[in-house]
This record gives C-alpha cells, structure tokens and sequence, in this order.
C-alpha cells in the first residue's frame, strides 16, 4: 500500500486568523518501506514572519520573499500525494494549513477520511507517554542529531521511521520472507525426491564397527587416565 507521510511548517497556529504556510516536505511509503521519492518546497506566505515561529524553523520572511506561492506548486504536491493515506504528527493541524491554502486558490480540499495521525497511534500504543517527535524517536533510538531547527522534509523522514515503529516495527517484513523461503525449501524437496524416485532401490550399507575397531577403542578407553566414568 502507498501512504504519504508529510510534515508542514507555517506563520503560526491558527490558518483561520491568518497564519500561511510556508514549507511541506513529503516522503512517500510502499509497505512502510521509504521508496526515496520526496516532495519538498517553500512557499512565499505573502505576509510576515512572526519571531516566534522563525525561532521554530528558522525561515524568515527575506528567504521566503523569493520561493514561488502556493498556487504555484499546487499541481505538482496534489500530483505526488496522490489519493493516498496522508500520515502527519498531529495530523489535524497539518491538514488544516494545507486545506485552508487549497481553499484560497478553489480547489478542493483533502478529504479528512484520508488523514493518519501518529499522535493518537503513539497515545494508544504508549499512553501516559510524552508523544513529541523528539521524544519517539528517543523511544525507538532514531538518531535525530541534525535536527537543530524544525524543517517539513527532515521532520517528515524522521516521522516515517517513528510510523514504521509504531505500525509493527522493523520486522514488519519477516512473514513474507519466511513465506518465500519456506516455499523455496519446499520447491527444492520436491525435485530433489522427485529425481530420485527413479532410481533402484539400495540395501542399507552395514554400520555397526567390526571387531577390529572395537578393539581399538577399547585399547584407547583404557589408556585413559583418572577417566571421568571410571571414578
């Protein structure tokens, strides 16, 4: 199965009193395994930058003055997502930014039937458990040392492992290949008695030890010193 996983960077909180956004970064899935295709961009939010959410992720307004609008990009992140599930971190404020910037250029937003949100997995699988990003990836030792600021493409790639994690970890493949192996053996059995049915039947070569060599041996047992049996 396709799944999307795609983090967002905005202005601020609330898209309802104005807040933009102004980063995405998608990374796509088949299988829970990462297929290396991705989808990054900046948006020119056409407003200011508070300082607050510049501390956050470090965009100013300068840097994001010269990115492309969202009607800009629009076509090519609706392509790549697809009619996928989409997964985010709190999922419901991603949607509503991404929605609210499909809203301002006519198009249709996405529908919320498709929304994977790894908050409420990581509340049912670890309840009473801090549930930040920093601190999944801690839990399940994804190493996130060159996150020193918030960005949607970083975010999302981290975000993909945590998912990983709490969806049935990095075992998640054994049962299809124990199949194919299992089917393999079997394949092999099958030709090999299949070969030898053909053949005549042999009597069954003798394998008890003559006198000769239990002589031997027994001449060997009692050269032993201090044997163990003997005691």
């Amino acid at each position: 199965m396709r799944e999307v996983i795609f983090d967002t960077e905005t202005t601020g909180l609330d898209p309802k009193t104005g807040d933009r956004m102004v980063e995405i970064g998608c990374v796509e899935m088949i299988g829970r395994v990462e297929t290396g295709r991705t989808f990054h961009a900046y948006f020119n939010p056409d407003r200011d930058m508070p300082i607050e959410a510049e501390r956050v992720h470090g965009l100013s307004a300068a840097f994001l003055a010269t990115k492309p609008r969202f009607a800009d990009t629009a076509d090519e992140l609706l392509e790549f997502l697809g009619d996928a599930p989409l997964v985010a971190h709190n999922a419901g404020f991603d949607f509503g930014f991404l929605n609210n910037e499909l809203e301002k250029i006519g198009r249709a937003p996405i529908s919320m039937d498709r929304m994977v949100d790894t908050v409420q997995l990581a509340r049912k699988k670890h309840p009473g458990s801090k549930l930040s990003l920093d601190a999944l990836c801690t839990r399940y030792g994804i190493d996130r040392s060159h996150r020193v600021k918030h960005g949607a493409l970083l975010d999302a790639e981290l975000l993909a492992q945590v998912y990983v994690e709490l969806t049935g970890g990095r075992q998640i493949g054994l049962g299809l290949v124990a199949e194919e192996v299992t089917v393999e053996v079997q394949t092999n059995i099958t030709t090999i008695g299949a070969a030898r049915a053909d053949r005549p039947a042999r009597a069954a070569r003798p394998h008890a030890a003559s006198e000769e060599e239990l002589e031997r041996h027994a001449a060997f047992i009692a050269g032993i010193e201090n044997a163990i049996w003997a005691r």
